[in-house]
């Protein structure tokens, strides 16, 4: 590894491309790995994305911490890395039995001079855009519902107290860009929002579809408050929202429609997460959204002996009880013909982080059935409320 480190020592700077590590021998664990420099309030670090299923996490090291993360890494996860600097490029392989194979290929760049190339102060903001989070709706550009919202001053800056809330409705905005293209192009959109409650993320969606997108929609937003109610309709109406509209009801008895192409639920406590995916496959949903919370009733009837000794916390239980109700209602929705994802979903009004469901139909998948729902619901003596409510009990 003596080899490793002092190419690492001599690529780990601002002329570093970028790293790739691959071929995991644990890809159940970490698939690939990629490393690229970023500036940071002036100081360089290296920033490294771990890909998980189907996730990414990132990390900031200083070159240092790096170097010793690259060369753990070669030892005990990856097979492979690939390595690009402005002067050189390297592979390295590692065998079956440990041994590592370097092999480096000088680009024939000559370090830069004053007034070749890049300037200097150009390559520094060069690497801080790298870092510079590019999101569908802008700071700095005025839209409408956000200086609505208070998200945004009127010259489109970000109030520092709604950052978080910025960040979120962008993240949102991005789930929906993945599978626009599941959503009919030929007639109207018809989109129900259970549990709109504030309705940033409902204003969120009709302004990236309908004024972005310029997709012909016809939003419901739907919420028990009448004041809140009363207030997001005054606000569509102020922004001229026209296709835009929020009524009060319930999730489980509402019967203002009897068909939608897209159905969103974020944030329906416990149940009422499950009678809103009851009424979106009912519907013929091509895509659902869904962000449960409070999920409190598998948390009542989980027993299981084995795991006892786990279960006995009360923290701990109530965590597997959630986890385990969002993946069964995954399951649940794949045997009804849907692809379904379990992803990361920031929130700051509820968790820090929160998952979302997302599932989409797709043309041709047939609802399947599944014998292993019922060995884990047997396993843990649980009766989810989506499983009966699907199967008309």
């Amino acid at each position: 590894m003596e080899e490793l480190k002092i190419l690492l020592q001599k690529i780990l700077n601002k002329d570093l491309q970028q790293i790739i590590l691959s071929n995991s021998r644990h890809p159940e664990q970490t698939q690939k790995v990629k490393i690229r420099p970023v500036l940071i309030r002036e100081e360089l670090l290296f920033q490294e994305t771990a890909y998980r299923g189907t996730q990414a996490f990132h990390e900031n090291f200083t070159a240092e911490q790096m170097t010793d993360r690259i060369c753990t890494a070669l030892q005990e996860q990856f097979r492979q890395g690939e390595f690009s600097a402005k002067t050189l490029q390297a592979t390295a392989l590692v065998s079956k039995k440990g041994k590592l194979t370097l092999k480096v290929k000088n680009s024939g760049k000559a370090p830069r001079t004053e007034g070749a190339a890049a300037s200097e102060e150009e390559e520094l903001q060069a690497l801080a855009h790298n870092r510079t989070k590019h999101y569908i709706l802008e700071e700095g550009k005025p839209v409408d519902f956000l200086v609505g919202l208070g998200v945004q001053t009127p010259d489109g800056r970000v109030t520092r107290a709604r950052f978080d809330k910025f960040r979120q409705i962008n993240r949102y905005l991005e789930f929906i860009e993945d599978v626009i293209d599941e959503l009919p192009k030929d007639r109207t959109i018809r989109i129900i929002d259970f549990g709109c409650g504030k309705s940033y993320l409902t204003f969120a969606m009709y302004y990236y579809l309908h004024e972005l997108q310029h997709r012909d929609i016809q939003v419901t937003g739907l919420d028990l408050k009448t004041d809140v109610i009363q207030h997001c309709n005054e606000l569509a109406e102020k922004l001229g929202y026209d296709r835009l509209k929020f009524e009060r009801g319930d999730i489980s008895t509402y019967e203002g429609t009897d068909v939608a192409d897209m159905v969103v639920t974020l944030h329906a406590c416990d149940l009422a997460t499950d009678y809103a995916l009851d009424k979106a496959v009912k519907w013929g949903a091509r895509v659902i959204l869904a962000v449960p919370c409070c999920q409190h009733e598998l948390n009542r009837q989980i027993k299981c002996d084995p795991l006892k000794p786990v279960l006995k916390y009360g923290i701990i239980k109530e965590r597997v009880a959630a986890l385990l109700t969002d993946a069964l209602r995954a399951n649940l929705l794949e045997q009804q013909g849907y692809e379904t994802q379990i992803l990361e979903f920031i929130d700051m009004e509820h968790t820090p982080k929160n998952l979302l469901i997302r599932a989409v139909k797709k043309n041709g998948m047939r609802p399947k059935k599944s014998a292993d729902i019922g060995t884990v619901e047997e396993l843990l003596h649980v009766a989810p409320t989506l499983e009966k409510l699907l199967n008309n009990e």
